[in-house]
């Protein structure tokens, strides 16, 4: 039985991934440096602050990883201020699911920046725990954002739905035992293995509420 259910951000609630990928981009360039095409499907999943030591470290950014971090940071926020990318339907299937379960957010994104989506889409309120990667020890695909999800909501991860598109958001989910409904990213499609280990697949959030019963 469903006990809870718990959204990942990024792809899922706001359709992000490439404000993500612009910001970095732009950072790395500005540096006079290249920004290699398989960069984004490596960060993605990655927390802060494994993603500021990629780019510090992999692509070889001249600034101190915390210095990256805000500024990639100030870069997304600015752009959900000018326009937020709320995907079509997540506000409904939010609400929907909130008259029913206790919700999570367990995402890879910054807190401030989980904070400012929900604040300016008016969700705040539907969710009762949030879950940063920058605030355990690993990002996804480890499990450790999820297991810390399930943990302030007080249900066993068994008892929890998990709402993802990525692939190493998918196999994080798994790997904590929840049921994972996949929301495959269309700019960033998981991989066949990592649909797989799903227990659903939708094509949008308007099937995602039937799945969760």
């Amino acid at each position: 039985m469903t006990a809870a259910v718990v959204f990942d951000l990024d792809g899922v609630l706001v359709d992000s991934e490439h404000i993500w990928e612009r910001a970095r981009r732009t950072l790395v360039e500005a540096q006079g440096l290249r920004y290699p095409p398989e960069a984004t499907r490596a960060i993605m999943g990655m927390s802060a602050p494994e993603w500021s030591h990629y780019l510090r470290e992999r692509l070889g950014v001249p600034m101190e990883e915390a210095a990256i971090n805000a500024d990639i940071v100030e870069r997304v926020a600015a752009e959900y201020r000018a326009h937020l990318p709320l995907l079509p339907g997540a506000a409904e299937c939010v609400r929907a699911l909130a008259a029913e379960y206790p919700l999570a957010v367990a995402s890879s994104s910054n807190l401030v920046l989980i904070e400012l989506v929900l604040r300016l889409a008016g969700l705040r309120d539907a969710f009762t725990v949030i879950v940063s990667a920058e605030d355990v020890a690993r990002g996804k695909p480890a499990p450790d954002v999820y297991l810390r999800a399930a943990e302030l909501l007080g249900v066993p991860p068994v008892a929890c739905v998990a709402i993802e598109d990525s692939t190493n958001g998918i196999r994080s989910a798994h790997a904590a035992g929840m049921r994972v409904i996949a929301l495959p990213n269309p700019h960033f499609p998981p991989s066949e293995e990592a649909l797989a280990l799903a227990a659903t697949v939708v094509a949008g959030l308007p099937g995602v509420v039937a799945a969760v019963a």
